[in-house]
Formats: C-alpha cells, sequence, structure tokens
C-alpha cells in the first residue's frame, strides 16, 4: 500500500457557461499551484480531475471520478466566485474528508466561494476543513499535508482486518471492544482467533529458521540473561518459533494488525509472547527491513486501534506502555510494560544493532510459570506524543498528552520491575491531573508533537477530544 497520503484536487468555477470560458485559466492556475506544491513537498501524492466543475453534471462525473480512484480525501479549490451547490454535489458524491482551499487574492472572490462553499456544507451536515492563503507559503502548506497525513489514518482505517487473538486478558473492560461498533465508527472488521493456533504454528517452524533467529539475537543483543530454569536457550527457541508461527497468521488471515492475549494461558503454560510484542511492532528482525505490525499485549484492542492510527499517521512504529509509577524525586512517570515495547525506541532509529545493543533479555517474572524472556530496554530521550482511545458507556474519545521522554540512570529501572522496558517521561502538568483522569492501564506514543494531527483525526472520525491537563 502506498505510504504517502493520495488527495483528489478539482477547481470549481461559475455556473454560467460563458463567465466560466472567460474565468477557468483563474480557477486553472490557482488549482496548478497547489498541485506543484504538494508534489515538491514530497510528502503528498496528488491526482487531478479531468474538468473543471461548472455544472452540477461536472461536479458529480469529476467527485466520482476522484472517488473511484481511492483518494484518502479531497481538496475543492477556488479561484474564483463557485456556484456554493457545486460543492455541495462533490460533497454529496466523492471521497470525504474535504479540504476548501483559496488563495487571499483582492482580483479574485476565491475566499467568497470558499465560504459560501464552506456554509453550504455546513448545511447539509457535512463536516470540512479550509486552507487559506498562498500554498507556497510555509504555514499554509503544512495545513494541506497535515490535512492529507490525518485523511490518509482515517480512509486507510476502512476496510482494515484486526487480528484478535485470544480473548479478553485480566478482566479489563477497557481492552475489549464491539466488533459492530468499531465497523460501524471505523469501518474495521474484528476477526477472533484462539490463541491455541500459535501453539499449533509453532509446532511447523523450521529448525534452521529458529537457528538463524538465535545467532541473530546472540550477535547483537547486549545481554540475554539465561537462569538455567525457567530461561534457557531452548524456551527462547520457543518464543522464537511462536513469534514465526504469528508472522504466518498474519500473512495468512490478512490482518492489518493484532492484539494478543497471552496472560494467562500462554505465559504460565508455554511463554511469554514478549519477542512477539517486541518484533511484530519492529521494522526489522533476523529476516531484514520489515514493515512493522502494530501488536497490543494482552489483547488491548483500544490499544491496539490506538496504535495502528498513530503508525499510520507516522509510519513509524508505536510504543505499547504500563503506567506504572511516578518518580517525584524527577518528576516523571514511569510507564513499565510486563510484556514489550518495540526495540526501535531504545534509539528512536532503523539501525537494529544500535537498538540491540541497548537490549537486554531476562528471565520472565516467576508469575509467569511459562517462562522465557521479557525484553528490556529504556527508550530514547525525545519530544513525544501520548495518547489513547478510551470510552465511556460506549463513546469513544482520544486522550492526548504531549510528554519530553527522559533518559534516567539505569539503576532508576530497578525501582519498579528491572525486566521489563521503562518510557521515563515529564509531562506538562501535575501528574495526579493523569492519575485522577486517565482512564486506562495502558497508554500509547510516538516520537514528535502530532497534538493537531490527532485532534484534526478526531474531528475526522467524529471523536471527542481530551488535552489531557487543559
Amino acid at each position: 500500500m502506498e505510504k504517502k497520503p493520495v488527495l483528489g484536487i478539482l477547481g470549481l468555477s461559475d455556473g454560467d457557461k460563458e463567465v466560466h470560458a472567460q474565468l477557468k485559466d483563474i480557477v486553472q492556475t490557482q488549482v496548478d499551484a497547489i498541485v506543484k506544491a504538494l508534489r515538491a513537498s514530497g510528502e503528498v501524492e496528488v491526482i487531478e480531475a479531468e474538468e473543471l466543475v461548472c455544472s452540477v453534471k461536472t461536479a458529480k462525473e469529476q467527485a466520482e471520478l476522484l472517488r473511484n480512484k481511492g483518494v484518502d480525501g479531497t481538496i475543492l479549490s477556488y479561484g474564483v466566485f463557485a456556484f456554493p451547490n457545486f460543492s455541495a454535489v462533490v460533497a454529496e458524491n466523492g471521497k470525504g474528508p474535504f479540504l476548501l482551499a483559496a488563495n487571499l487574492n483582492p482580483d479574485w472572490p476565491g475566499m467568497v466561494a470558499m465560504l459560501a462553499a464552506g456554509g453550504a456544507l455546513n448545511h447539509l451536515g457535512i463536516d470540512h476543513f479550509r486552507a487559506s492563503g498562498d500554498v507556497n507559503e510555509p504555514e499554509v502548506l503544512k495545513k494541506y499535508i497535515t490535512f492529507a497525513k490525518c485523511a490518509k489514518v482515517v480512509n486507510r482505517l476502512k476496510g482494515q482486518k484486526y487480528g484478535l487473538i485470544g480473548g479478553r486478558s485480566l478482566g479489563m473492560y477497557s481492552a475489549t471492544v464491539s466488533m459492530q461498533d468499531w465497523q460501524k465508527q471505523f469501518g474495521i472488521d474484528v476477526d477472533h482467533l484462539d490463541q491455541n493456533e500459535l501453539v499449533r504454528g509453532a509446532e511447523d517452524v523450521p529448525e534452521e529458521q529458529v537457528d538463524k533467529a538465535m545467532k541473530w539475537l546472540s550477535e547483537n543483543v547486549a545481554e540475554i540473561n539465561y537462569n538455567g530454569t525457567s530461561f534457557t536457550e531452548e524456551k527462547l527457541r520457543t518464543q522464537i518459533r511462536h513469534y514465526e508461527a504469528l508472522k504466518k497468521i498474519i500473512a495468512q488471515n490478512e490482518y492489518d494488525f493484532v492484539g494478543v492475549k497471552c496472560h494467562y494461558e500462554m505465559s504460565r503454560h508455554y511463554c511469554t509472547e514478549c519477542i512477539c510484542a517486541a518484533f511484530c511492532n519492529d521494522p526489522y528482525d533476523w529476516d531484514g527491513p520489515k514493515e512493522p505490525v502494530v501488536y497490543a499485549c494482552e489483547a488491548d484492542s483500544d490499544a491496539a486501534l490506538t496504535m495502528q492510527m498513530l503508525k499510520l499517521l507516522t509510519d513509524e512504529p508505536v510504543i505499547f506502555m504500563d503506567v506504572r509509577h511516578y518518580d517525584a524525586e524527577n518528576d516523571v512517570m514511569v510507564f513499565c510494560n510486563c510484556g514489550s515495547q518495540s526495540t526501535y525506541y531504545a534509539t528512536g532509529t532503523d539501525d537494529y544493532k544500535a537498538n540491540l545493543a541497548k537490549t537486554k533479555l531476562y528471565p520472565a517474572l516467576d508469575i509467569y510459570a511459562g517462562g522465557g524472556c521479557h525484553v528490556n530496554l529504556m527508550t530514547a530521550p525525545g519530544k513525544a506524543t501520548i495518547a489513547r482511545l478510551n470510552r465511556k458507556e460506549g463513546t469513544y474519545r482520544l486522550t492526548i498528552i504531549p510528554a519530553e521522554f527522559v533518559t534516567l540512570p539505569e539503576a532508576k529501572m530497578a525501582e519498579t520491575t528491572m525486566e521489563w522496558p521503562h518510557v521515563f517521561a515529564k509531562l506538562p502538568f501535575d501528574h495526579q491531573i493523569f492519575l485522577d483522569h486517565f482512564d486506562a492501564n495502558h497508554c500509547h506514543a510516538v516520537y514528535g508533537d502530532k497534538v493537531e494531527e490527532l485532534k484534526m483525526i478526531s474531528k475526522m472520525l467524529n471523536i471527542d477530544v481530551e488535552i489531557l491537563g487543559e
């Protein structure tokens, strides 16, 4: 699938044929400027309509043409005054979300057309977004690109298939979802699979593939701390087999993202699924570079969906983490997950050697009697955005938290659970606000400031937004 967002664009004009003939070059010039700027950015693919819209007939035809070409969203460009009903017809027949765009040009009333069109769409209850000003100005161009990235997230969720492997874990209400609600609100199909398929599939993994993985891990991971009982070479080989089985399950079932229950059927009786969690989310494994596949621990489906949204937005791996502790001495929230997170976050790069050099494998805790390892690392510092889909009586909202990841001495990890991956995060508000209002034990993050993008995605999905601390 194309990673770049794909936007359609059409220019709207006057409905009088003679007036349109006089003004069409102005309309086309505005379209051309937007197309040129977006293509030059290297961040957006653009598909142009085949003709300008100057009637209800062309509005319907060109909107359907762009829709059928699979665009993620549609730009309606106004260089002159365009009849607002044309925009309404485009919106009723085209592919949303829609961005209304006009230049600040006193010579021609494109801005008037944009406002009139916006009023028409609001009369119809069709949400839309606007970009006013010269597309060659960085701040204006950023509006187009942000819209494109958000439209991509919303539209590419539609038709995706989520693999729910196992059921509710550890009695967590916030981890279970309604397949009907997901299909209706997000267009996602939820497919349930028994965890026994991991065990069954593991039996068929070729020994040479397990040998390859063992060699790669032994050569690159900083420490493999076997204890001779619950974590041995053979137990690590079992975890590798489970991961190889999971890859095959994902491919055969065409899953776009997954959640795996693990506790306690797997973790107490076979092995922990931490190798699966780490390398499924990673952009590499022992077979080389690959596409990360979002994997949520403990079959936390709202976690998986939040992570998939973040992945589609950034094209990067996403952190899965447990809310564990507040460190008053350093004024940081400590996020520490029993499973694992992508080893990518050891440095925040695709360099597997650098990441694994900061990664350690520790024996699983005794409560996980199936044995195997936990994957330990400390998340590299940097500006980040934490997010989580939460629900109240079935109604979704997206909780968003701007944060700063920091590095602390390695000994700080021993204050919680040394064996697990850690994120130390400074929040821009008092930690008590987080503890008093956050509605889940898991949350998720990517590097960078993604607050505005997540707010726009939420609007596109008709989800409430909660900026924690505001």
